[in-house]
């Protein structure tokens, strides 16, 4: 039996464990819950806080990610601007440089060809008067001398056509 006491409680001692334990909880509901349930509170709150701070920080970088996508693409649209408007520019300096080099060939042939002509007809009036004056020099002699046949003639002209050089 004496097992058996130690085992089941008594009535005295099951009373004075319920008054501490009920003491013991108003104690604790009083002055003990409250701050623990408002650090648990201000715990959840400031937990709530972070969580929808970083939604909004999500949400803001997700936009400016946004944006970020969309300067790109205006920045690359402008730069594809840029380079055909250069590639554009360059062409067609590009051809007025060969418009003005061709005109300006054609200019500098024709006058070359002006040039060469001027000299060739001054060349010829040259030897038309050389001819002129040869002709005539050599008529001028054979007049002179006083021939009596064709031989003497004609030895006296190859005479003469061996004394003028042509060069």
């Amino acid at each position: 039996m004496a097992l058996l006491s130690i085992i089941t409680p008594e009535l005295g001692l099951f009373f004075w464990q319920t008054v501490i334990f009920l003491v013991t909880l108003f104690l604790l509901s009083k002055f003990a819950w409250g701050p623990i349930m408002s650090a648990l509170r201000e715990r959840e709150d400031s937990i709530t806080d972070a969580l929808s701070a970083a939604d909004k920080a999500r949400a803001d970088i997700e936009k400016l990610q946004a944006t970020n996508e969309a300067l790109l693409v205006e920045a690359r649209a402008e730069r594809d601007r840029i380079l055909a408007e250069a590639q554009k520019a360059a062409t067609t300096m590009l051809e007025d440089a060969r418009a003005k080099a061709t005109t300006e060939g054609n200019r500098l042939i024709e006058a070359a060809r002006i040039s060469i002509q001027t000299e060739k007809n001054a060349a010829l009036n040259e030897v038309k008067n050389y001819t002129a004056t040869l002709a005539l020099d050599i008529a001028e002699k054979i007049l002179r001398k006083e021939l009596s046949n064709s031989d003497e003639q004609r030895n006296l002209v190859n005479e003469y056509i061996k004394e003028v050089n042509l060069n």
